[in-house]
């Protein structure tokens, strides 16, 4: 009965062929060889696919058939003339025919072959001695085909086939997506047939996130079609980065402008030949997104760097060198009647045109004769993705699984459909399931890859690229995204290895570059990252991104002036991007160019967005803008008046700082005053002997608060803004503590006189005794007063919170749109414990800045679990760890997934902070938290919660701190320049700065004002910091991860002491105070060094 049935099959067989209905001719041959892998169907099914020209599957089963047979000479004529040299790897086809000529010389077993072999080696020799790039596939070379064995018997029938007639019309690419082990679409590798084609002259600015896209070398190219200029980053829409043949296709008269979405998305990649290239839409983050709002905002540039550092990149080069590409089609007789395979064609071709709707009434035309014929149904689905009609794409897809359930490119493409809607789960089961019919697919690994990536499970991203890069060494699309991946999860030098295979495949990459740029900027290193955006402005002077990229870049390093420059270029070619908008009003905002950063904020108000990632930066531009308003009316006043902790409204404060929507705000909170119809000028930096002095000291002194550690780019205006805040500090407490000194000494000399007066009138015979009582007495009363007085007099004077509202005025004034408050001046998030969150590990991804100090907050949370022997869950119930033996388990965790699977849940632990004010008194340090983010990520973080009671804890506990400074400058320390006499006025301003990190009492930029403040105390006490803060080392984290300040003193000591120099030069430095006054004055000079 089985032969029967064979024998059935390959009449059918033989009829399919003389016919040349090579796609069902495919189909027979894919049934024979899921019952027995015969070499010679094997060879039958790559004459077949040579047929209908997708030469990728032809090299595929010649290597299949050479690996059974490493002499069959037909294997090495079929792979070479119809594949390899076809897709104009004629080097390679060189190397291949002289193996197998190799072979044929010696068993000589059909000379007929050996003939024609040796007759294509003489040829491919000239060919490739003459042009080692030779592009085109239709290649001088005549030879005759190799003959299809069906049997015996069909020989004679296979060998009178005729050539195809050059001036034919265009034949289908599409196989059968019915076939056990090959695509409907070719998407494994190599060069393919149908090429990226633009239509006309235009030029395309492209970003789409999810378009139905691939990013492979393959049949069904991007084209453009169309006399119009297109701006696209399309969101939501059908996208994937493989080598696939139905590619990103622009058509119509549209303008779209909108951003990719995620958190975490990035530079999509372009294949050797795409030009339009798409990305997956990610809407992964839910997570994430959700622990936002109740996290330390992050700064401007982090925002940004979220919203839009991570984006598609796509070149507009490419097009013009992709526009004289010729197509290498099949070619039909026109002589010959339309069958399926051409109607086929037809609507393929309408695809690659861009016409959708005749695509799409072609595919309906062959449903209606075969409603399961499965290429037409992936056909039509792939021109519904192209549409941006997902849900009717999969339909199709999911028609074309249930007509053939071995059809491995309908699994694939309902897989990227699937990840364009955002379906991760669903997403990545089906490139699974298309990967059991191609397991070594280096295409579908590929796929598969980048929609891990996409939605962040970046190891499987890393093991997924890592194998595609083992099978197609040429694919510099897989490499830059396995740089992305690498980069993610921590592994730097290899992330930076594979970034840089990517550019060496192709010097003109421009997202290789790209991306190289993105993993230097994260790194920190700023001259690197513009070096790569100058190679690729090189590569297209007028790619919108790159001078975002670079504004970004320049607005981080604190050179606001030059990112303008940047961005308005930016603008110049993409007028409506929000990203650059919101950037420039930022730099405008912060050099007091007020006019300019309000019609940018209004600008960025108006736009019709598509991401929430873009809602986001709208609901900012609302808050940015008041406040850029309140600034300028505060320009010509005393620049302490610039007060926004008191001035601002606090549920202002608390939306901008929660980014939450304005509209209750705008509601219900009185909004600023507008500009005055006038001009505002622009602030005139008048240069004078004092201010070039003082800026000079300033500019030195605040270099010492930078980071050396991966993520801490140096920022120039952050530096003078430190340096000047540290003089003032500097000025102001040494005038208090001279006060202090003064009044002291009056006290002192008071005292002295009532005490001698008292002692003469009461002093006792020295029969009554009783004397020692009554001197005791006085001299208890006396001390005791004295230190009431001591207290009131240095509250009176100053307070800690005076002390560091001078530093946090110069970090608000520096980068205006970091939201830097006090967290006691918000409205209701002060009682239910608003606070800072700094995460280590965010999913899978290791936060680049803070991650080095993964391990000791490790091992602080288990130090904290074994102590107390339990931690809170997220109602904030208490969990007993105490029983099952669970302190000895976590004990022995070794990572935050060992530590999660011994609790079993979510759960977070608050360190501790051993008091000096209040002797045995613990106080609640930082809570580090674990929370589990899907399936293999985690949130490992430290959060900080200001709780009214918490805060009147560290209010009492700065307060005394602040005392016991002022109490160790005075008396013979005061005005001492002996570095061992202040030594207790050191340890006194180590103490207060161990509780100042702990307290965490910002919103966010607690560490630097802290450090600054650290300076300044340190010049009042005639010792400048000379030094600098060791290689990744981070001062804030090593206050918070220690119990007690004497062990942040002892880990402390050892670098900073011996960079303390001793001096008193600081006092010759022009007052602060007086010399910028006015708010206008301060913000012109944190901006003339960019001048």
């Amino acid at each position: 009965m089985l032969m029967a049935s064979e024998t059935s099959e390959r009449q059918e067989l033989a009829k399919l062929c003389s016919c040349r209905d090579w796609s069902k001719a495919i189909r027979i041959l894919n049934s024979l060889l899921s019952e027995s892998c015969a070499i010679q169907d094997i060879c039958n099914r790559a004459f077949c696919y040579s047929k209908l020209e997708l030469h990728k599957h032809v090299v595929k089963d010649c290597d299949k058939a050479l690996q059974l047979d490493p002499t069959l000479l037909q294997a090495y004529i079929l792979k070479e003339c119809r594949a390899l040299s076809a897709l104009g790897k004629n080097e390679d086809a060189l190397l291949v025919w002289e193996q197998g000529y190799g072979y044929a010389v010696h068993q000589s077993a059909d000379l007929k072959l050996f003939l024609e072999l040796e007759e294509l080696l003489k040829q491919n020799r000239k060919v490739v001695g003459e042009n080692h790039a030779m592009e085109s596939p239709e290649s001088s070379i005549s030879v005759s085909e190799p003959a299809l064995h069906v049997d015996e018997k069909l020989n004679s029938a296979h060998k009178n086939h005729s050539k195809l007639n050059d001036d034919s019309e265009l034949c289908s690419e599409l196989s059968d997506t019915s076939e056990n082990r090959s695509e409907a679409f070719d998407t494994s590798n190599g060069h393919d047939e149908l090429r990226d084609t633009v239509n006309g002259n235009k030029k395309l600015n492209s970003e789409s996130n999810g378009a139905y896209a691939s990013n492979g070398h393959d049949e069904l190219r991007d084209t453009v079609n169309g006399n119009k200029k297109l701006n696209t980053e399309s969101n939501g829409t059908y996208t994937s980065d493989g080598h696939d043949e139905l590619r990103d296709t622009v058509n119509g008269n549209k303008k779209l402008n909108s951003e990719s979405n995620g958190t975490y998305d990035t530079f999509d990649k372009s294949s050797d030949e795409s030009e339009l290239c798409g990305e997956l839409s990610d809407t992964s983050e839910q997570s994430s997104k959700s622990s936002v709002i109740r996290s330390k905002p992050s700064d401007i540039s982090e925002v940004l760097w979220k919203s839009s550092n991570k984006y598609d990149i796509h070149s507009e080069s490419g097009y013009e060198a992709n526009r004289n590409k010729k197509f290498c089609v099949t070619r039909i007789s026109k002589t010959k009647s339309i069958s399926v395979d051409f109607r086929l064609s037809r609507g393929i071709a309408q695809v690659n045109e861009g016409n959708y709707s005749t695509a799409i009434s072609i595919f309906d035309q062959l449903l209606k004769e075969e409603p399961t014929y499965p290429e037409a149904l992936v056909g039509r689905g792939t021109a519904y993705a192209f549409q941006r009609e997902l849900v009717s794409a999969i339909a199709d897809f999911t028609k074309a699984i249930e007509s053939n359930s071995s059809a491995c490119e309908a699994w694939k493409r309902r897989g990227q459909a699937r990840a364009a809607l955002g379906e991760s789960v669903e997403a990545i089961a089906d490139l699974t399931k298309a990967l059991e019919f191609e397991p070594n697919s280096a295409d579908i690994l590929h796929e598969r890859g980048i929609v891990n990536f996409k939605f962040k499970d970046f190891n499987a991203a890393v093991e997924d690229l890592s194998a595609c890069v083992q099978l197609d060494k040429e694919n510099k699309s897989a490499y830059t995204y396995l740089g992305l991946a690498l980069s993610s999860i921590g592994e730097y030098r290899k992330a930076e290895e594979a970034h840089m295979n990517s550019i060496e495949l192709d010097q003109n990459f421009l997202e290789g570059w790209a991306h190289l740029t993105q993993f230097y900027q994260d790194l920190a290193k700023a001259t690197k990252a513009l070096e790569c955006i100058e190679r690729v402005l090189e590569i297209d002077v007028g790619f919108a991104k790159a001078y975002h990229l670079r504004g970004l870049l320049r607005h981080g390093m604190g050179e606001h002036k030059k990112a303008i420059m940047d961005l308005s270029i930016g603008l110049g070619i993409e007028n409506s991007n929000i990203e650059c908008l919101y950037l420039r009003a930022s730099c405008y905002h912060a050099i007091g160019e007020y006019g300019e950063a309000i019609k940018d904020y209004d600008k960025a108000l108006k736009l019709e967005l598509d991401s929430m990632e873009k809602f986001v930066l709208q609901c900012l531009a609302f808050y940015q803008k008041e406040l850029a308003l309140y600034a300028a009316s505060k320009i010509n006043s005393e620049f302490s008046s610039f007060d926004i902790d008191n001035d601002i409204n606090p549920l202002f404060k608390e939306y901008w700082c929660k980014r939450c929507h304005p509209q209750h705000v705008s509601e219900n909170v009185f909004r600023q005053p507008s500009l005055k119809r006038s001009r505002p000028r622009k602030l005139d930096f008048s240069v004078t002997k004092q201010k070039t002095a003082l800026l000079q000291a300033a500019d030195s002194i605040g270099r010492k608060i930078q980071y050396n550690c991966p993520g801490f780019l140096l920022n120039r205006r952050q530096h003078r803004m430190a340096g000047l805040a540290a003089i003032e500090i500097a000025q102001k407490v040494s005038k208090a503590w001279r006060s202090l000194q003064v009044e002291r000494n009056r006290n002192t000399s008071k005292h002295g006189k009532k005490a001698r007066r008292k002692e003469k009138i009461n002093t006792p015979s020295q029969n009554r005794g009783g004397a020692c009582c009554s001197t005791s007495s006085s001299s208890e009363t006396s001390n005791s007063y004295t230190i009431t007085e001591d207290r009131s007099s240095c509250r009176s004077m100053m307070s800690w919170h005076d002390l560091y509202s001078l530093a946090v005025k110069w970090r608000q004034i520096s980068e205006p749109c970091d939201p830097v408050v006090w967290v006691n001046k918000l409205s209701e998030e002060f009682n239910s414990g608003f606070g800072s969150h700094t995460p280590l590990i965010l999913g899978q991804a290791k936060v680049v800045r803070y991650f080095p100090n993964y391990q000791r907050a490790l091992d602080v949370a288990k130090i904290v679990i074994k102590e107390k022997k339990y931690v809170h869950n997220r109602a904030d119930d208490i969990m007993d760890l105490s029983e099952d033996g669970k302190i000895q388990e976590i004990m022995h965790a070794e990572s935050c997934s060992d530590l999660y699977r011994i609790v079993g849940e979510d759960f977070w632990l608050a360190t501790w902070c051993n008091s000096t004010a209040f002797e045995g008194k613990q106080l609640e340090g930082t809570r580090i938290t674990l929370l589990k983010m899907g399936e293999h990520g985690f949130d490992f973080a430290i959060r900080t919660p200001c709780t009214p009671s918490r805060w009147e804890d560290f209010d009492r506990e700065m307060a005394v701190a602040w005392e016991a400074l002022c109490n160790a400058y005075s008396g013979e320390a005061y005005g001492s320049t002996n570095f061992d006499m202040l030594e207790k006025v050191r340890e006194a301003i180590l103490r207060m700065t161990y509780y100042w990190y702990n307290f965490m009492p910002l919103s966010r930029g607690t560490a630097v004002v802290g450090f600054v403040v650290l300076l300044g105390l340190f010049l009042a006490a005639n010792m400048k910091f000379i030094g600098s803060i060791p290689k990744d080392l981070q001062v804030d984290w090593e206050a918070i991860l220690n119990f007690d300040p004497n062990s942040f003193m002892d880990s402390v000591k050892s670098w900073l002491y011996p960079s303390l120099k001793v001096t008193t030069t600081w006092k010759e430095y022009p007052d602060v105070a007086s010399t910028f006054s006015t708010t206008g004055s301060v913000v012109a000079a944190l901006s003339s060094y960019d001048d």
